[in-house]
């Protein structure tokens, strides 16, 4: 079985993951909902002037998703972890952000402090959590940021959202927007981690560094990974292997700007054939989580994309 077979859309997308907990914020400044006899939260401003809103909101199929919003100003950018992760995978991006847009982390079922009472684990219904949230806070010009398989996600989200999405900035995943499904490609590893998902997952994650990483962030990416839910982890890249990008590609008008590391190729030039507003930045030396990996970096080039793209 071929390594590279296995990354329609970038490592794909397979599997976001994260290696952070959720760091636990100062009970006095972080309530866990707005206080009694506040107003909801539904618009940015709202948030603004809390400081930092958290709650749930029912997704269309009315599983619990857990967000949280922080600072201010008219474009939001909406961050959305990958597979086995949660919102505070984003952990080294949002006091960065947050002092100059509106910044909103949120888990998608099955992850974090969202609900686990879901059906089918599609990339369609992930795209609904991220649509239920946005909703929720009232945020009608917003960046959707999407690490791995979370690049298909925010894709389908904008699809679903139209004229609220102003761009999307996908980090390592979709290197070729031109790939179709080829679910056969995944069956090798889905076989595996059904056997074992364990030693699968833990052996997998290491190919997705690049050589000289640090061993330690290394080993707690293994470990978060290798801890999620079988179930719905294998149910989560099943669906991935089939998922067409391309309808929503159809869809969709707003600029595509990557941040991909530049472990695998990205082919920039099939992907414009597919999407002409496709663009990407290369991060030299740099694998599947460059957010992890040199967030200092990471945090500049994400910068400068979202002042292109949206001001």
């Amino acid at each position: 079985m071929r390594f590279r077979s296995l990354l329609p859309m970038g490592v794909v997308v397979l599997l976001a993951c994260c290696v952070w907990q959720r760091p636990v914020p100062p009970k006095a400044s972080v309530p866990a909902e707005a206080p009694a006899g506040a107003p909801p939260a539904t618009r940015p401003a709202a948030a603004a002037a809390m400081g930092v809103v958290e709650g749930k909101v029912p997704s269309a199929d009315g599983v619990p998703i857990h967000y949280r919003a922080e600072g201010s100003g008219g474009t939001a950018l909406v961050f959305v972890h990958g597979w086995s992760c949660d919102g505070g995978y984003w952990k080294n991006q949002v006091p960065y952000f947050s002092s100059r847009y509106l910044v909103v982390t949120l888990d998608l079922a099955g992850h974090g402090a969202s609900g686990l009472g879901r059906k089918k684990w599609t990339i369609e219904a992930y795209a609904d959590d991220v649509k239920a949230v946005v909703e929720k806070l009232g945020l009608t010009r917003v960046v959707l940021i999407g690490h791995s398989m979370s690049g298909p996600v925010t894709v389908e989200a904008a699809r679903k959202m139209p004229g609220r999405v102003v761009a999307l900035i996908p980090v390592d995943t979709l290197q070729d927007l031109s790939e179709k499904p080829d679910p056969e490609a995944w069956e090798g590893i889905l076989q595996s981690m059904r056997e074992d998902f364990r030693s699968a997952t833990t052996d997998f994650v290491h190919k997705l560094f690049p050589e000289g990483a640090d061993p330690a962030l290394v080993n707690r990416v293994a470990s978060a990974m290798a801890a999620a839910p079988p179930n719905i982890a294998i149910a989560t890249i099943e669906s991935l292997s089939r998922y067409d990008i391309r309808p929503a590609l159809a869809q969709l008008k707003v600029p595509i700007r990557c941040i991909n590391g530049d472990k695998w190729p990205t082919e920039m030039e099939r992907s414009r054939k597919a999407y002409p507003r496709y663009d990407a930045v290369i991060l030299p030396g740099l694998g599947h989580f460059p957010m992890l990996e040199a967030p200092k970096i990471f945090n500049e080039k994400l910068l400068n994309a979202v002042r292109d793209l949206a001001g």
